[in-house]
């Protein structure tokens, strides 16, 4: 069966003028969050942009049709006043803060890609400066607007299985997935982007298992983990340097860049970073030629100065005695997410890749459990579903926080800047404690 989803109709027509917001940092998050007022005009409108890259700026300002009077460097040099009533901020992960509460200080309520932070006091410093100033501060938890994800909140406010005793949670991150992101590119070195693979890669999963564990609070969290498969240690015979020029095993080797990038057209956004400074599409043997030459995205996945982990598993405990785990993988030959929580009066199970999850419910007289089997998966032609990032999460999340600023009810997957801040410290107390091989209590990260 098909059920109705507990996200907001991201087709509504909105009351009144479209809200203005500022794009900063124009990497491919930012972009496509505003390409929702390119589908809804009547509800948004991007009214300036900031990126110190100026073939990115323009090209922002081309499609979005900005003055060339309100394309910016950096958030330094907006206006003292704002320009719009929001701002959306993707920029790189250690920029968040700095840039957020230059733009809360400035006047613009803000929707902040995760993670928030690259540590728990900035985190909170953050929170405490938009509670200060009275802001709108809504993170970028997509999943939470996937239908998929939505319908699962809304069976378990519903009482369907009971009360929650467990959340376990799967992320299976692709093979190829892994060696762009996480070995290859700028999310592969804690020292190099700031982040671990945990909290680049799974607060997403974090977040959900709080949201699913709420009204319980995360009180403790450990881990545990290990980079084992991506070290030269582990290099095969033949590998050179780079996939194109010194080795003798590319044509046969699934982390071929040039098997990836080129012949199967994955992850274009990343591998061709370093040809941007064109102004166009880059040719085939240009793409070649930058494989193998300094393109990061050329070099052999078993000898890259990666050091985050590619396996870990995630403890975490609720006050209210709900527990969860998440275990984080590399090398699933398919990326998934798959979801088995358990309560009082039933459970269930279900892939984000499959969109269907079942319910099994117990305690009927004459039958031993009974299951329901549903599907969230919306018709192909279903106008501003079909094609949406994140399991249909991406815009659904626009049209939330959109919904928000226009002073609407918020939908059930709309977070708060607290709920957030909950699911990174979980997140951030298990990395510590994957380190320091110990639980970790919440309280000294709040301390």
């Amino acid at each position: 069966m098909t059920t109705q989803v507990a996200t907001r109709d991201i087709n509504s027509n909105a009351v009144g003028e479209p809200v203005e917001v500022v794009l900063v940092g124009l990497g491919h998050r930012t972009v496509g969050y505003a390409a929702y007022g390119e589908q809804h005009p009547e509800q948004l409108r991007v009214v300036a942009v900031v990126d110190p890259d100026p073939i990115r700026r323009a090209a922002a300002a081309e499609r979005f049709g900005v003055a060339e009077d309100r394309q910016y460097d950096y958030v330094t040099d907006l206006p003292a006043e704002p320009l719009a009533r929001a701002a959306i901020n993707g920029t790189m992960d250690a920029l968040h803060v700095s840039t957020s509460l230059e733009l809360l200080d400035r006047g613009y309520d803000l929707l902040l890609e995760k993670p928030i932070a690259l540590d728990p006091d900035s985190m909170l410093q953050l929170q405490h400066r938009a509670d200060e100033l009275g802001r709108t501060v809504v993170v970028c938890h997509v999943l939470r607007h996937a239908p998929f994800y939505a319908t699962i909140k809304q069976l378990i406010a519903d009482g369907e299985i009971g009360d929650v005793l467990t959340v376990d949670l799967c992320e299976a991150v692709s093979y190829d997935h892994f060696a762009t992101g996480f070995v290859r590119g700028r999310w592969r070195s804690e020292e190099a982007c700031g982040s671990s693979f945990l909290m680049a890669k799974s607060c997403h999963d974090m977040d959900l298992m709080a949201w699913f564990a709420a009204p319980g609070v995360p009180v403790s969290a450990t881990s545990m983990g290990s980079l084992r498969h991506f070290t030269e240690a582990k290099a095969p015979a033949g590998s050179g340097s780079r996939c194109v020029g010194d080795c003798a095993i590319e044509e046969t080797c699934a982390y071929s860049a040039k098997r990836i990038y080129l012949d199967l057209n994955l992850h274009g956004w990343y591998a061709w970073e370093s040809l941007e400074h064109l102004g166009r599409q880059p040719t085939h043997d240009e793409k070649l030629a930058s494989l193998a030459g300094d393109n990061p995205m050329g070099r052999c996945v078993w000898r890259c100065d990666n050091d985050v982990t590619d396996h870990q598993v995630v403890s975490v405990e609720f006050d209210n005695g709900t527990t969860g785990n998440l275990t984080l993988t590399a090398n699933s030959a398919q990326g998934d997410r798959t979801i088995h929580i358990v309560g009082t009066r039933g459970e269930i199970k279900g892939s984000l890749v499959s969109e269907t999850f079942t319910v099994g419910r117990f305690g009927s007289r004459d039958e031993q459990f009974t299951t329901e089997t549903i599907s969230t998966t919306a018709p192909p032609d279903a106008e501003g579903y079909a094609g949406l990032g994140h399991g249909g999460g991406d815009l659904r999340l626009v049209a939330d926080f959109l919904a928000v600023l226009r002073g609407e009810a918020p939908s059930l997957s709309t977070t708060a800047l607290a709920d957030s801040v909950n699911g990174h410290l979980a997140g951030f107390a298990a990395e510590q404690g994957r380190v320091e091989r110990r639980w970790v209590d919440l309280a000294e990260l709040r301390r």
